[in-house]
């Protein structure tokens, strides 16, 4: 079952750190699929092509989790990507970090902390956002009884996604999931035992 809030990257963020003349250049994007990361990574090896390295690091939603050192020591790179990712608290995102050797060895521990510095900027720039989770309902009901449900959709914050009339009124709309069962039970106590039918669910602003 999913949570009830979903935080991922708002957009596309791009933070740089220089060590020792060495370039580390980061790009982070909301990405929902592997496919999407790998097309990310396409693009900034594509753009970068002149660079010695291309690290990467990608959390999505349902628990798909990759990173990459591509070539630098190992857990010197690709982990302290996915730390920036995983300390952010954000899923769906994928963050890549290019590199312009500047000629001096900067050992593990300046790797770490410039990928690191490059990666955090990078997801600064892109900012986070949250969202709430959603239970999309559909609800037939009379004209009637149309206002006193309209009331209701209200009250409880709903989200109304449409409204059709003809010989009854299809409302559509959306409520948080903590407070579907509730709203559920009062619209159907309005409208003779009718229950709203549950269509979907998404994540949205409340």
């Amino acid at each position: 079952m999913p949570g009830e809030i979903y935080t991922t990257l708002a957009g596309y963020g791009r933070g740089e750190y220089e060590e020792k003349r060495s370039l580390f250049i980061g790009q982070a994007v909301h990405v929902t699929t592997e496919e999407a990361a790998a097309a990310h990574l396409k693009r900034v090896r594509t753009e970068y092509h002149d660079a010695r390295h291309h690290v990467y690091a990608y959390v999505l939603r349902g628990g798909a989790v990759c990173y990459s050192d591509d070539g630098e020591p190992q857990g010197s790179a690709g982990l302290p990507v996915l730390d920036c990712i995983r300390k952010a608290d954000v899923e769906d995102a994928c963050v890549v970090v290019t590199r312009y050797f500047g000629g001096i060895l900067l050992g593990t521990g300046g790797l770490l902390r410039a990928y690191t510095k490059a990666a955090a900027a990078s997801i600064a720039a892109a900012g986070i956002v949250s969202y709430d989770r959603f239970i999309e309902m559909e609800l037939d009901c009379s004209y009637s009884d149309y206002q006193r449900v309209a009331f209701e959709l209200g009250r409880a914050g709903a989200l109304t996604d449409g409204v059709e009339y003809a010989e009854s009124v299809r409302v559509r709309f959306a409520v948080l999931h903590s407070a579907a069962d509730g709203l559920a039970a009062r619209l159907s106590e309005l409208c003779a035992g009718r229950r709203p039918e549950i269509v979907g669910e998404r994540f949205d602003h409340s």
